[in-house]
């Protein structure tokens, strides 16, 4: 079993290399057949493999298949070519692939990895990736296998192209012996601050929120063929609440960037004047991501060989759907009948996935605006041209123009949620009888008092298990990204009534506006991110709750971003590999806080302690909020999300009573004064493994 284990783990290894040749960093050797030989090895494959043989560590047999998958959508994609889940021929691809490796029968693993050798033979790389990725996050045999960093086995999609042919002359030095020199990649390599969009980079090109996106689509893909891998509790309403989260905390880094908040795309007659040049090449097809050039537009796409062929108008015909779905307050569904609207149907609407209820009336407004925006350079494929970063959700985060579109795509939510459908929350809602807060701080590793502190870092990332065809060694590749210092919130509170479990939730939003006045609560209740959410005992009479900012329920540990799988056992929070298989997709913790400003940016700190009756859900298991867990965002596996309000309560819905957050607060509640001040120094990761 556990050297099955160990097998599927080399699956992820320098994803372009045959399966004839070794893999790992221990020279383990696949015992490879006539049946797992793609047709540029037919020939010479065996003798290859055999030649191999003579030095591997490890030989791992596989199994003849005695039904050989045949893969007839998805080896229609070259291996040179890019994929992405938002084209509908890629999709299907995908589906027919996760279907084949879901298909094989549970604790057969060796039936298993012989089928996943196979398919990474015959298929695409990336494809390949993707659907294996899904395949072990949704099958119970194969939860302790590790997903690896995208980062590390496509690093292309994250770094500056131009650092490859350092990294293989590094790979080339390191198998020699020589000292691990790291490859420093500038912070500002794809513009200048002569571009005001480019001052938000840190934040668009960080690895860990691309990491994170990419990670939550594998947890909560839009389509499969069997029903169960999408149909997951709330995935909806998730998909709603995890960008607007993003587009909240975007907007914030805006803000503390001089700013506004993000215009949403919503004429599609209009240019975009924002261009983006990614600077990325592709190591699966050595080509360059297209750029996008300042003031293109939307035009009607005719690409057959990605399954897309709808235009402008279309678009338009879907939203108008959506947008009297949200206003009758009712979906329609295929069969002519309708359904009361919620916020889960909405979401699976508008993305869509498979869940919608009429895919044909309400289209997929999300994936193909994402595609309306990648292929602007090419439509009708005359060029040949392959999508631009918007395509791929390892890399649309970079674009300015995604949080343009989400904002829009937010906008769909905010009206349903400010529409007459959902009404406000009421004083019994939101208080928690006998409960009062007296007192909130936070207080910093560095001694201050209500005041964060941010400041760059300097981590490595180990590149040799992208670095296809080149030496064996470790090569690094060093970031600087923001961080900061740690922290403690300390919350006072006295309970009037029994002993009682409460839910604390923590948000923090801007004190002011983009003009420096303070926020309407209509506006700033959207600016609120979420810090965390846990479950605590409180006694009868006076508590204090001290809770550290690294247990956050909204972010993975540091270790898990810039991590290294052999090393599990350094995680701080000790998070076992099916925790991070699954919940893997949360926000990087180095990115919790905003970066603020040098003199100090003004922040709102909002504590709310709320009613654990109301809160709680009958999971089988007992399961509350835990910080072992990103569950914000990402859930809990095969368990109902373990929060029976609504994503982002209290400040999901408009208030009919308060026209700002301190007419807003009820005793159960707190507002504090906060500071976020930006140390703009840059310090080395401790951990870095080449220093």
């Amino acid at each position: 079993m556990a050297n099955v284990v160990n097998s599927l783990k080399l699956l992820f290894d320098r994803p372009n290399e045959p399966m004839v040749s070794p893999k790992g960093d221990n020279n383990a050797l696949f015992q490879v057949t006539e049946q797992y030989l793609g047709e540029d090895y037919q020939n010479n494959g065996i003798e290859i493999n055999n030649r191999y043989g003579d030095t591997a560590t490890e030989i791992i047999p596989l199994k003849d298949l005695q039904q050989v998958p045949r893969f007839t959508l998805a080896r229609q994609l070259p291996r040179d070519a890019e994929f992405s889940t938002f084209l509908p021929a890629h999709q299907e691809m995908a589906d027919e692939v996760i279907d084949e490796l879901l298909s094989v029968p549970e604790n057969q693993l060796q039936d298993f990895l012989s089928t996943c050798v196979f398919a990474r033979v015959n298929l695409n790389p990336q494809l390949f990736n993707y659907c294996y990725s899904v395949a072990l996050l949704h099958r119970n045999d194969t939860k302790n296998v590790p997903i690896q960093n995208f980062a590390e086995t496509f690093p292309s999609k994250f770094m500056d192209s131009r650092v490859f042919a350092q990294a293989r002359e590094a790979a080339a030095v390191s198998s020699q012996g020589a000292p691990r020199i790291p490859i420093i990649i500038p912070r500002d390599f794809t513009a200048t601050d002569l571009d005001n969009e480019h001052r938000l980079a840190y934040f668009r090109e960080d690895i860990g929120v691309n990491l994170h996106h990419w990670h939550w689509h594998l947890v909560y893909p839009f389509s499969a063929r069997q029903r169960r891998i999408v149909d997951k509790d709330r995935r909806g309403e998730l998909f709603y609440y995890m960008h607007q989260q993003i587009i909240a905390r975007y907007n914030g880094e805006r803000l503390n960037n001089s700013l506004p908040r993000v215009k949403k795309f919503s004429n599609w007659n209009e240019p975009i004047p924002e261009p983006y040049f990614p600077k990325l090449d592709s190591l699966t097809t050595s080509r360059g991501w297209p750029p996008r050039q300042a003031n293109m537009f939307w035009q009607d796409l005719n690409r057959p060989v990605d399954g897309l062929n709808i235009t402008v108008n279309d678009m338009r015909r879907w939203r108008r759907n959506v947008e009297e779905a949200i206003s009758t307050g009712f979906a329609q569904k295929a069969d002519g009948t309708t359904q009361t609207l919620d916020i889960d149907t909405l979401g699976n609407m508008v993305e869509s996935s498979i869940l919608s209820p009429n895919p044909q009336l309400y289209g997929a407004l999300h994936n193909n605006g994402h595609s309306f925006a990648a292929y602007m350079h090419d439509p009708k494929h005359e060029y040949l041209e392959s999508f631009s970063v918007m395509a791929d959700e390892a890399t649309t985060m970079r674009d300015p123009f995604f949080y343009r579109w989400h904002a829009f795509i937010d906008d769909l939510f905010q009206t349903f949620k400010e529409s007459t459908h959902v009404r406000p929350y009421t004083r019994s809602e939101l208080e928690n009888p006998g409960v009062q807060i007296s007192s909130v701080r936070v207080e910093s590793s560095t001694g201050d008092q209500n005041i964060l502190n941010t400041f760059w870092t300097q981590s490595d990332v180990d590149l040799s298990r992208g670095l296809d065809f080149s030496n064996r060694g470790p090569v690094f590749a060093r970031f600087t990204h923001l961080n900061h210092r740690p922290f403690q919130y300390v919350i006072d509170v006295n309970n009037t009534g029994d002993a009682r479990r409460t839910t604390v939730r923590i948000f923090i939003a801007p004190k002011f506006d983009e003009r420096n006045l303070p926020w309407a609560l209509s506006d700033q209740r959207k600016m609120f991110i979420e810090m965390d959410k846990f479950v605590i005992p409180l006694n009868a009479g006076q508590n204090t709750i001290v809770r550290q900012s690294s247990e956050s329920s909204v972010s993975i540990p540091f270790e898990q971003t810039f991590r290294d799988l052999s090393q599990q056992g350094t995680d701080p929070r000790q998070i076992d590999l099916v925790s991070f298989n699954y919940c893997g997709c949360g926000w990087p913790q180095h990115m919790l806080v905003p970066k603020g400003t040098e003199p100090g940016a003004q922040y709102d700190l909002f504590v709310m302690l709320s009613n654990y009756d109301l809160d709680s859900v009958n999971n089988p298991d007992g399961s509350t909020l835990t910080c072992k867990e990103a569950s914000s965002y990402c859930g809990l596996k095969d368990k109902l999300y373990p929060d029976r309000r609504s994503m982002g309560y209290p400040f999901d819905r408009p208030s009919n009573t308060a026209a700002n957050i301190d007419d807003f607060i009820l005793p159960n509640m707190f507002r504090q004064d906060i500071t976020i001040r930006l140390q703009n120094v840059t310090e080395p990761n401790p951990k870095n493994a080449a220093n």
